[in-house]
């Protein structure tokens, strides 16, 4: 039965842990194909990110290739655009959670992993309120070593700072201005990284039941019961069935490896 990773994964496996998260990965660490829940398509698949018709990757600025966690979205979450975040008074992105998954394996592209949240930045992003949760896959050798952001900057020295620089540069080589953070771009804490959890799956709730108003065209189509009208199978079908065939593999335009050197402005 085809599902979407956005409406039908649970946001937790086992709603008796209280600190462990269903994540599904959208981009291997490493990688650049901007990969992301496409929340406008019906079953919300993970399909690469276009922009003025070109595929979108994001650049390599030096030292970082790449993405530097595995990246995703915590399912069954959404920051709502219509709300002012109390602490950013910023509105959400319209987006699921964003989450930057910090242990030492390279998870595959659409794997749903269970992870430990250590805390959180508040990126800033055009105005809106762009939450990246740091968490850890609960069956890394790390994992019980780390149970908040202070034991990431004592175990991997260096790790929280270059989450900031590479948030704050990755845009850059694009044309595009540095990016912002609240808080002065410290990170928050697990208990608040929870707190930012339980507000975003709130508003999904309400996104999904038809509570919150739907006012920029998200797809509320899944499969499971976690949706008040659920697809049957033969309309899930039709609906993957209803999209362009695959073709070949395109080339990807060698400028992808190029190295970028972006200077960062050190009093922002």
């Amino acid at each position: 039965m085809p599902i979407s990773p956005f409406h039908d994964i649970p946001l937790r496996p086992n709603p008796g842990v209280n600190n462990v998260f269903n994540m599904v990965v959208e981009v291997p660490r490493w990688t650049n194909a901007k990969m992301e829940i496409a929340t406008k398509d019906p079953l919300n698949p993970i399909k690469q990110d276009v922009k003025k018709g070109a595929l979108r990757y994001v650049a390599n600025c030096f030292p970082h290739h790449g993405y530097i966690w595995n990246y995703g979205a915590l399912p069954q979450t959404w920051e709502n655009p219509a709300s002012i975040d109390h602490a950013t008074k910023c509105k959400g992105d319209n987006d699921p959670v964003d989450v930057c998954e910090i242990g030492g394996r390279i998870q595959p592209r659409g794997a749903v992993i269970q992870v430990k949240i250590l805390g959180c930045f508040a990126l800033i992003d055009e105005g809106e309120t762009d939450w990246k949760l740091l968490a850890i896959d609960v069956t890394d050798p790390m994992a019980q070593k780390l149970h908040d952001v202070n034991d990431i900057e004592k175990l991997m020295p260096g790790y929280l700072r270059s989450t900031v620089e590479w948030f704050r540069i990755y845009k850059i080589p694009d044309g595009k201005p540095e990016n912002q953070f609240a808080f002065n771009g410290d990170p928050k804490n697990a208990e608040f990284a929870l707190g930012v959890i339980e507000e975003t799956h709130k508003f999904w709730k309400g996104l999904a039941s038809g509570e919150i108003a739907n006012e920029t065209g998200l797809s509320v189509t899944g499969t499971s019961g976690a949706l008040p009208n659920p697809m049957g199978a033969a309309d899930a079908e039709a609906a993957i069935e209803a999209n362009p065939p695959s073709g070949p593999s395109g080339s990807v335009d060698p400028f992808v490896n190029k190295w970028h050197y972006v200077t960062v402005n050190q009093n922002t």
